[in-house]
């Protein structure tokens, strides 16, 4: 077969089949009377291996090595090669995620463009300074698409850079919400808590809901979370999961300074005194979340945060015993 019929029957062009013929890769069996190459079946099955094995990414050196040295080992190969596919993957990921952020920030200029690159850059930054002006900067100069921000806020470790994230975020509204309920399901306990603590600060009733949800989570950092946060707000919802806070011994300080907050209200301060002491555990083991209910006791006004004082200043375990000792003495001071 010449080579144009090859050409045609196998999509490889008369170039590239002249091109193997030079490398020594596939070389003709035979020549027509007038030199023109003339393939051989076996040949033609040739370039089909050559064109297999080339569409697994070999370079025609490996190629020829595949099928000619017969001490090859195509694992090796293959492992390589799966290496190399999966890094050229997260570079052209990274650069389509890139680029869609470039987008969804509308920029009218290439100005606004560069200016939005840039910040995207510093957002990736190792230094938390650069990281934090631009979280900063996010609002004046060229405005970061939300997924951007709230990748960055979910990721980061930082205590003033995360600040200055949540800041940012804030400043999408209810754009970011979706993503930030997308956090709540993370499978990093850091990553749900950062979640929650963004949707804190975002003003309006959909982030409301997301927290009022988030307050019967089985999720123990989402729910803790987001009762610091309802508590903090002065949303009453929020005593069931504070006091499970304490019970837990995880923020409970914050928990109780909530809830000592809430209790402020006439109305709150006997439901939640009565929520404290429906915890009350017994027995030793136990002691140490005696002593936090305790001590969230001693903040509550009222006749039933009294009762349950009295009861404890009586405890098996002193130090919570000496503690409720103290605390009536105080209240009876005033």
């Amino acid at each position: 077969m010449l080579i144009g019929e090859v050409a045609r029957r196998s999509g490889v062009s008369a170039r590239m089949l002249r091109h193997y013929d030079s490398l020594g890769l596939v070389r003709p069996t035979g020549r027509t009377g007038s030199g023109y190459r003339e393939y051989s079946d076996e040949d033609i099955r040739r370039i089909f291996h050559v064109e297999s094995l080339r569409s697994l990414g070999l370079s025609l050196r490996d190629v020829a090595r595949a099928l000619d040295d017969p001490g090859f080992r195509p694992s090796d190969l293959v492992g390589d090669l799966i290496r190399q596919t999966q890094e050229r993957i997260a570079v052209e990921t990274a650069l389509l995620t890139r680029l869609r952020r470039i987008g969804a920030a509308e920029p009218a200029g290439w100005e606004e463009v560069l200016q939005t690159v840039a910040l995207l850059h510093a957002l990736g930054s190792e230094s938390a300074g650069k990281r934090q002006r631009a979280a900063l900067a996010s609002a004046e100069e060229a405005p970061l698409p939300v997924e951007a921000l709230v990748e960055a806020a979910l990721g980061e470790t930082d205590p003033n850079v995360a600040g200055a994230l949540r800041w940012a975020v804030a400043q999408s509204g209810d754009g970011a919400l979706e993503l930030l309920a997308q956090g709540l399901a993370s499978p990093e306990a850091e990553v749900r808590e950062r979640a929650v603590r963004c949707i804190a600060e975002i003003p309006g009733e959909q982030a409301i809901t997301l927290l009022q949800g988030a307050l019967t989570s089985s999720d123990t950092t989402v729910r803790r979370q987001a009762a610091l946060a309802r508590g903090a707000a002065g949303a009453a919802e929020a005593i069931p999961a504070l006091v499970d806070v304490i019970v837990e011994g995880t923020n409970d300080v914050d928990a109780a300074d909530a809830l000592s907050a809430l209790a402020g209200r006439p109305e709150l301060a006997d439901r939640i005194a009565t929520a404290l002491v429906a915890r009350v555990p017994h027995g030793l083991d136990a002691s140490p979340a005696r002593r936090r209910l305790t001590q969230a006791l001693a903040d509550i006004p009222g006749t039933t945060a009294t009762r349950a004082l009295t009861d404890l200043s009586h405890d098996e375990d002193p130090a919570v015993a000496l503690t409720a000792t103290y605390v009536l003495t105080l209240r009876a001071a005033r």
